[in-house]
């Protein structure tokens, strides 16, 4: 069984991160966004996967050769010398998607619980060539609506709508049938608003609503709203995985090689990446610290995500979404509200405007 992930380009919503890396390997919850994905699938099966991507591919082959070792799953980059939208890259790696049964098709941004054996069941159930995961949103105003029957069957799309026509909205796991491929032409093509309004027209598309969480965690604020989600669903289904003890409030994700001192307060939901330093006295909440972060003591992190190796002093205060890139560092006793702040930056200034960027 064959899948194939959109990965995308540039990962302009995630910077300053994707100034150090490619978003898929920007670390989510200690693994990178895509070996979420990838463990997903070869729990269910798949034996290839089909990276489509447009941006840096050299740096992620170390990484993906580690993965293909690590579960035992080949991984296969399909480069897009230009942009190919959400569909073209189907046709892009024809060769790869047309001999089985069903491929996936995953978004590169998504967080969830990966559903895919409901999936797999509920395809073969209906028959048809495409399963839609949809996911319920509050708003659905704010929104393209999926509009479908009780059997799942869709019926068609309605973008943003003005009056209550459903609450649910493509979740970008798809699992399809091989004669969609037939449908799809090699030239940039998108699947959403070219391909999928046929299929329905056709009663060859169907919806699944997606069970547990979902979430786009391809910007900062989702990331840590995505974050939040994906510790709660750690705690439903793996407590173990959680840290405990004193000092720990909430859902809290440590890993074993960082170290935190004494008299420190972590959680709700924090995340504390491999060889991250936490002294004396440090305050962490809705916050991630990615691979050798250092908090200085008695520093407050609230909502914010500090970037690799980067380094925060002591009595800081760093909170409403800010956004640290790699090898920062922080002088003692400063603020940072909810500023970007720009890779290999050494600051000795307060920075109280939300949004600003520190280049």
């Amino acid at each position: 069984m064959k899948a194939l992930i959109l990965v995308g380009g540039f990962g302009t919503r995630l910077r300053p991160l994707t100034f150090s890396k490619p978003k898929p390997l920007v670390e989510f919850c200690n693994l990178p966004i895509l070996e979420h994905q990838i463990a997903a699938l070869a729990e269910v099966g798949v034996n290839e996967v089909v990276l489509a991507v447009s941006y840096r591919p050299e740096d992620m082959a170390q990484a993906l050769k580690a993965m293909e070792e690590k579960y035992k799953i080949k991984l296969t980059v399909s480069l897009e010398e230009e942009p190919m939208g959400t569909a073209g890259p189907l046709a892009l790696a024809r060769a790869h998607l047309s001999d089985g049964e069903v491929f996936f098709v995953f978004n590169s941004d998504v967080t969830c619980e990966y559903p895919l054996k409901e999936m797999l069941e509920f395809h073969r159930k209906h028959g048809g060539e495409g399963t839609i995961c949809v996911t319920r949103v509050d708003e659905p105003s704010k929104y393209g609506v999926v509009v479908h029957d009780a059997a799942g069957k869709i019926q068609h799309f309605v973008e943003k709508p003005q009056t209550f026509v459903g609450n649910h909205i493509n979740a970008g796991l798809y699992c399809f049938s091989p004669k969609i491929l037939d449908r799809i032409g090699l030239r940039p093509t998108s699947i959403e608003k070219e391909v999928f309004p046929l299929m329905a027209d056709e009663g060859q598309l169907f919806a699944l609503v997606l069970p547990g969480y979902w979430m786009d965690i391809g910007q900062p604020k989702d990331y840590l709203t995505g974050m939040g989600l994906h510790l709660a669903a750690l705690r439903k289904h793996s407590p173990e995985r959680l840290a405990s003890g004193e000092g720990v409030r909430g859902n809290v994700l440590f890993d074993p090689t960082a170290t935190v001192g004494k008299g420190c307060l972590l959680g709700p939901d924090v995340v504390v990446g491999p060889g991250c330093v936490v002294e004396d006295g440090v305050r962490l909440t809705k916050t991630t610290l990615l691979r050798g972060a250092k908090v200085g003591s008695h520093t407050i992190v609230a909502g914010s995500i500090i970037g690799w190796d980067s380094t925060l002093g002591r009595w800081c205060r760093v909170e409403n979404g800010a956004v640290l890139g790699e090898d920062v560092s922080l002088a003692d006793e400063k603020i940072i509200n909810g500023a970007i702040i720009l890779p290999h930056k050494s600051l000795k200034d307060n920075y109280y405007k939300p949004g600003e960027i520190v280049m």
